[in-house]
């Protein structure tokens, strides 16, 4: 007897599992199974390791059929946002970029990935270039009558040094190095935007200025505008998900000084500084 009620309890448990999952289901009449996975992609890029670990549980996992990238960035180191845009580039799932506030110079390089490319009207994105800084710092140094040696192996090995000016040629092997690197970002966006913009065309926007995303609209450098909710719904559509898609986001958790306070904490230094001649940036600046 007790058996039988036991079977009888776990049936309706099962049954009633599965009424759930039918439940679920026919929810906005999308099917278990068809999902839209939101990427975020925030604050100063300085790694790529947690982005492109998410990136690839979402290439693996058959349930994700689109990936929308939520990107509210200025950009950062390049190396890091290349990386992301190359993992992003091996997906066989339709990829749409969504900008929020801002994605600019190295948010705008991760776009580039995307098949289909929105923003809001008044995004800030652009910047497209590359921008390496140094802080002098002789000018103080001779005011209080400190010195600077350095004993070095070769004539570049203290380029960009803040206790001294740079060279002609320092400034020459410089250049000649961030060209590259802006070649690099003026090539990957021919690559995406080739059907609507020359390699000219790009030349001319790939100056360091910024866009609001009505105008990188009307220069062809994003495809349509719209919000977060409307960039899940056009990632639905090119994955033939019918209805409204089941989206999946993993949200950052919270410290507890945070969720006492509310108030985030503040970037860690690596995002904040970069020591002067080893990083570039692929980064919106506007303090000069």
């Amino acid at each position: 007897m007790k058996k039988r009620r036991v079977f009888i309890i776990l049936g309706i448990i099962v049954a009633l599992f599965f009424l759930m999952l039918i439940l679920r289901s026919m929810d906005g009449g999308t099917p278990i199974g068809q999902k839209v996975a939101v990427v975020d992609i925030t604050g100063i890029i300085t790694k790529s390791d947690e982005t492109i670990k998410l990136i690839h549980a979402y290439r693996d996992d058959s349930s994700i059929k689109a990936i929308v990238l939520r990107i509210d960035s200025p950009g950062g180191s390049v190396a890091p946002v290349q990386e992301i845009y190359s993992e992003l580039e091996k997906i066989d799932k339709p990829i749409v970029a969504s900008m929020g506030g801002t994605a600019a110079s190295g948010g705008y390089y991760v776009a580039c990935a995307a098949d289909t490319i929105m923003a809001n009207p008044g995004t800030l994105t652009g910047s497209i270039g590359v921008i390496m800084q140094f802080t002098r710092l002789k000018g103080l140094y001779d005011k209080i009558g400190l010195e600077h040696q350095v004993i070095k192996s070769g004539e570049f090995k203290d380029t960009g040094s803040p206790f001294r000016e740079l060279t002609e040629k320092e400034q020459a092997v410089l250049q000649a190095t961030v060209d590259d690197v802006y070649n690099q970002f003026v090539d990957t966006i021919f690559e995406a935007r080739k059907s609507l913009l020359s390699r000219s065309e790009i030349l001319e926007l790939a100056d360091g200025r910024i866009f609001s995303g009505q105008q990188a609209l009307d220069s062809k450098l994003l495809d349509q505008l719209g919000n977060l909710p409307e960039a899940i719904e056009v990632a639905g559509k090119l994955a033939n998900i019918d209805g409204k898609p089941k989206v999946v986001r993993k949200e950052k958790k919270e410290s507890l000084l945070e969720q006492l306070t509310g108030i985030k904490q503040p970037p860690s230094l690596d995002e904040m500084f970069s020591l002067p001649g080893v990083t570039f940036r692929y980064e919106l600046s506007l303090s000069n």
